[in-house]
């Protein structure tokens, strides 16, 4: 039975804990990546994106309710745990950001049960491509796919910041368009509005950024998404993402100062 987080502020994400927080009384939400009953004494590993931290539950801690629901504890539930971060009393795993600390629970909430996911959520995943991205809201819960998302969004904020800094103004231009003469097929979305009548979806913003350029905006970029209508390649998909930019002013060596720049500090 899911419970209320009612009353509850998380403290932070779990591999944000360190030994620092010794002593203190913290709330961590998150999924369970495994649980494990010694008897009297239940191990069960917190996980969210920045990481695993271990929970420890004994009867004499967080007393018999709880102790009752971390016994029903399985891979996937989604649950809120209120306890005291100790030194690990055990050996320490160096495999973790927080292999030296433990939180002894003093509660614990079951947000949400979960079945028995149909295949494992870890890094290196041997299941069949089609598998996971039928799940892919599973999928996306594995540490190594993460870690390529935040990564993504770390690059993009970097980017911002280095052509802001440059004199570029991030500019969004319309995903509506009139078809283009570029080099590839468009995608068309029938206008309900003008019967019979069709817009194209950018290839790239090359003419609306042009348009910015003949306005007098003279440095501009986008994150901006773009569309082709063609088979898949290995270098190429139907919609991706890219980093697209225009200049007024300037010459062939101008644009490329720019770029290796933004490369080099992006690397």
């Amino acid at each position: 039975m899911a419970e209320s987080m009612v009353g509850l502020k998380r403290s932070c994400r779990c591999a944000e804990v360190t030994e620092a927080n010794i002593g203190q009384e913290m709330t961590l939400m998150g999924w369970v990546q495994k649980s494990r009953n010694k008897g009297g004494i239940i191990f069960t590993d917190l996980r969210d994106r920045t990481g695993i931290i271990q929970i420890i539950f004994e009867e004499s801690d967080c007393k018999a309710e709880s102790f009752e629901k971390a016994e029903r504890l399985r891979s996937e539930f989604a649950i809120a745990v209120t306890g005291v971060v100790e030194k690990r009393s055990g050996a320490a795993n160096n495999n973790l950001k927080t292999g030296t600390i433990e939180v002894r629970a003093k509660e614990l909430r079951i947000l949400s049960e979960s079945e028995v996911p149909p295949f494992p959520i870890e890094e290196n995943s041997k299941t069949k491509e089609e598998l996971r991205l039928k799940y892919r809201y599973l999928d996306l819960r594995r540490p190594d796919l993460q870690r390529n998302i935040m990564v993504r969004s770390r690059v993009a904020t970097m980017v911002r910041q280095f052509l802001a800094d440059e004199g570029f103004l991030e500019i969004e231009t319309p995903t509506l368009i009139k078809s283009t003469p570029e080099g590839a097929r468009d995608y068309l979305v029938p206008s309900r509005v003008h019967p019979g009548s069709f817009y194209a979806l950018p290839q790239s913003p090359q003419l609306l950024k042009q348009l910015l350029m003949c306005s007098g905006f003279d440095r501009y970029f986008q994150l901006a998404r773009c569309y082709r209508d063609e088979d898949l390649r290995a270098d190429r998909q139907p919609e991706f993402t890219q980093i697209d930019m225009e200049l007024s002013f300037v010459d062939v060596e101008d644009v490329i100062d720019v770029n290796e720049r933004l490369m080099k500090e992006l690397f």
